[in-house]
């Protein structure tokens, strides 16, 4: 049974996620594209994931925005964040366990779970050996066979999503975007448009994969470049459309050449044998 553990996280994304906004981001889209960052993920989940029942640690999973569809499906769930305002959210959830923790230091036994899920983690570490321990301890924590999913922001979506919102424009975003651009890492700005975080490149993952004990199975990009065309938001409120839209994101989803173009990726690996 898990523990409550004293998360060590930077006071700048305790206070953005504090705010409560991210789960309206991705159940209600907008300027974002997060419903289709949402529904893209939940489909290349769904194609991973072993069947029902099976149990899921859903490491950073916020309020649980994937977790409560996932229990729907008839997993067992449990959630770990270290933002107490998503525990509280979470743990109102039918079928979810939800507990303050760190994805580098987790509470839970050797191959406790069948799948572990670290859809925001990997977000928020600068540090390289951070993002490995964080991946170890999932590897730890996952069972023989058990797969581990790992999201990231991509190297490149800073630059392409203020592009896109014609911000780039403006020269302090410039200056901060070709910042991030050499070293991925993003910094904390008063009045800025997101927090501490770090934007990784594909390749790079699966190193740190690597470095984990992970064995790379797969790559997939989340929203390829549908989250680029400004009538996205519009297709998705027409069922037929945004079958049609998520369908043409399976088509180049794991094209190597496509991998950055996303804004998020998901990497999937098990312990290496």
């Amino acid at each position: 049974m898990m523990t409550e553990t004293t998360p060590q996280v930077h006071e700048e994304i305790l206070a953005y996620y504090s705010r409560g906004e991210e789960d309206a981001r991705l159940r209600e889209g907008g300027a974002s594209a997060g419903r289709l960052e949402f529904w893209r993920t939940q489909d290349v989940l769904r194609r991973l994931l072993p069947p029902t029942p099976a149990r899921v640690l859903d490491v950073g999973g916020g309020s649980g925005i994937h977790a409560a569809w996932l229990a729907e499906d008839g997993y067992e769930v449990d959630l770990v964040d270290p933002v107490p305002l998503h525990v509280e959210q979470a743990s109102r959830l039918p079928g979810v366990t939800a507990r303050l923790g760190d994805a580098r230091d987790l509470a839970a036994a050797d191959a406790a779970y069948d799948v572990v899920l670290l859809l925001g983690p990997l977000y928020h570490l600068h540090e390289r050996a951070d993002r490995v321990r964080a991946l170890a301890e999932a590897r730890r924590v996952a069972g023989p066979g058990g797969p581990v999913v790992a999201a990231t922001i991509n190297r490149f979506a800073q630059l392409h999503d203020l592009l896109r919102k014609e911000r780039y424009f403006e020269a302090v975003h410039r200056e901060r975007t070709d910042a991030t651009l050499r070293d991925g890492r993003h910094r904390f700005y008063e009045g800025g448009l997101f927090t501490r975080a770090y934007f990784a490149r594909p390749d790079e993952v699966v190193t740190e994969f690597g470095e984990a004990g992970l064995a790379v199975d797969g790559q997939y990009g989340v929203e390829g470049a549908a989250w680029l065309m400004g009538g996205v938001e519009d297709w998705l409120d027409d069922p037929e459309r945004r079958e049609a839209v998520l369908a043409a994101s399976r088509h180049v989803e794991s094209e190597p050449s496509l991998l950055g173009v996303s804004g998020h990726l998901l990497t999937v690996g098990g312990r290496r044998r």
